[in-house]
């Protein structure tokens, strides 16, 4: 199977092309450090051939809600590096995904109490975990200072520079599903007149802002990418993806990244349209806003030619042997829905390997 083959280049040497998704899922302690239980959590997926960490603060004034882990601060760094070693004990291969919230946010949610900010004072809407347990809308945020976006950018490149830090292999920037990078991109969150605003360029300026100091930080090697085209999650809209697109992958692809972490979407089939425009790396996700990613559906991705390897969000949740399983064709468990944003263990790491499955 394709999906089982090693992928080699001068940037990844992975064992198999099953990566495991960015995915929330609210295991931090009170100042943002990952507790215990997530060190246990991805070293149970270390088969993957590469595990892509749930979405990271780089700041508290980027922090999108409660318990939502950070890489700002020595503590966030020797929690993280606890991590690391517990992957890298058991086999496997991780990147911190760097996840800046932008308008996303709330000043309950967060541990310094900061209102959003965003490219444009356009909210949202979405219903966030609060730190005393409670839930609320985020607000509207405020329209980020050219000061405050060269201070974004240098928070990127600081988190980045901690990732190493604390043992990773690499990073990836979320650019994608509503965060501060995707709120730069689509059409209806940023409304800027300035440099930063109104022309493909102009809206693209931030993303390369970003890649360009993470890279300066971590070498480019290290460096990766997330874009989520055309991605209506959270109230985005992108009218017409592909021409901001295509300009913005030309871009990234004259800088040697790692990989280009993309989404696939209905009504934009950004796989097809921009696999040619990019030389490097491509890691599709297939199953975003849809149901859930088969080994089939991922193999047929391959074997088409749009990308070299697939992401798995849902199905690594509840089968922490997930290479396993799909080398020999078994049966997936379903995923406990009223414990997937728990505080414990309990629907975490709690979900057993395949009890019968024969040796690998």
């Amino acid at each position: 199977m394709t999906l089982l083959t090693e992928y080699r280049t001068d940037r990844l040497a992975l064992p198999n092309r099953v990566v495991m998704s960015p995915m929330t899922r609210l295991r931090s302690h009170a100042d943002g450090s990952p507790t215990a239980d997530v060190a246990d959590y991805y070293a149970q997926r270390a088969a993957a051939g590469l595990i892509v960490t749930e979405g990271i603060w780089p700041h508290s004034s980027g922090q999108s809600e409660a318990w939502v882990p950070g890489l700002q601060t020595a503590e966030h760094v020797a929690a993280w590096r606890r991590v690391t070693e517990a992957v890298h004990a058991a086999g496997g291969r991780i990147f911190a995904q760097l996840m800046h919230g932008g308008r996303k946010g709330h000043p309950l949610a967060r541990i310094d109490g900061s209102l959003p900010a965003g490219p444009s004072a356009v909210s949202d809407g979405d219903v966030l975990h609060l730190i005393d347990g409670g839930k609320a809308e985020s607000l509207v945020p405020r329209a980020m200072t050219r000061a405050e976006i060269a201070t974004a950018v240098e928070h990127f490149a600081a988190a980045a520079g901690n990732a190493l830090a604390a043992g990773f292999d690499g990073v990836e920037i979320h650019a994608a599903n509503s965060y501060l990078v995707h709120q730069f991109l689509a059409d209806n969150t940023n409304l800027r007149t300035d440099e930063y605003g109104g022309s493909l360029a102009n809206r693209m300026r931030f993303a390369l802002e970003v890649t360009d100091a993470v890279a300066a930080q971590v070498g480019s090697h290290r460096t990766a990418i997330r874009l989520s085209p055309g991605n209506p999650q959270f109230g985005m809209r992108e009218d017409d993806p592909a021409p901001l697109y295509r300009a913005l992958v030309t871009e990234l692809d004259g800088r040697d990244l790692a990989y280009l972490h993309l989404t696939d979407n209905d009504d934009y089939p950004a796989l097809a349209d921009l696999r040619p425009r990019w030389r490097g790396a491509l890691i599709a996700n297939v199953g975003e806003n849809r149901e859930p990613t088969t080994a089939a559906d991922a193999d047929r991705v391959l074997r088409a030619g749009h990308a070299d390897l697939v992401s798995f969000g849902r199905a690594f949740i509840s089968n922490p042997d997930l290479v396993h399983r799909i080398t020999h064709a078994l049966p997936l468990a379903p995923i406990r829905e009223h414990v997937l944003y728990g505080r414990t263990a309990e629907g975490y790491t709690d979900y057993p390997a395949y009890a019968s499955a024969p040796a690998a």
